[in-house]
């Protein structure tokens, strides 16, 4: 009598939603290193990030104000007058 063997997951970063219940404890930890994709009907519906990931991307780096303070085109002299043409005439 042989004995059963589990064949392992294929090497992947898309899972549907039924794949990714039966195997989280596989889809946590290959979210430490890569991002993994849960699929819903055949589409892309949510992307699983290790807390180290989600803390870097959403991790504010300063406020609106100082990014355009910081703009190299603040002292520019820039002529930022609106065009007043008419609009077109089309035929409908």
């Amino acid at each position: 009598m042989t004995a059963s063997r589990k064949t392992p997951a294929p090497e992947t970063d898309h899972w549907t939603v039924a794949g990714a219940k039966a195997r989280l404890s596989e889809v946590i930890e290959r979210a430490q290193t890569d991002p993994q994709i849960i699929t819903r009907h055949g589409k892309p519906s949510v992307v699983i990030v290790s807390a180290e990931e989600w803390a870097r991307k959403t991790d504010r780096k300063g406020t609106l104000a100082e990014f355009l303070m910081a703009s190299p085109l603040r002292d520019a002299d820039l002529d930022l007058e609106r065009v007043r043409d008419q609009p077109r005439d089309l035929d409908l």
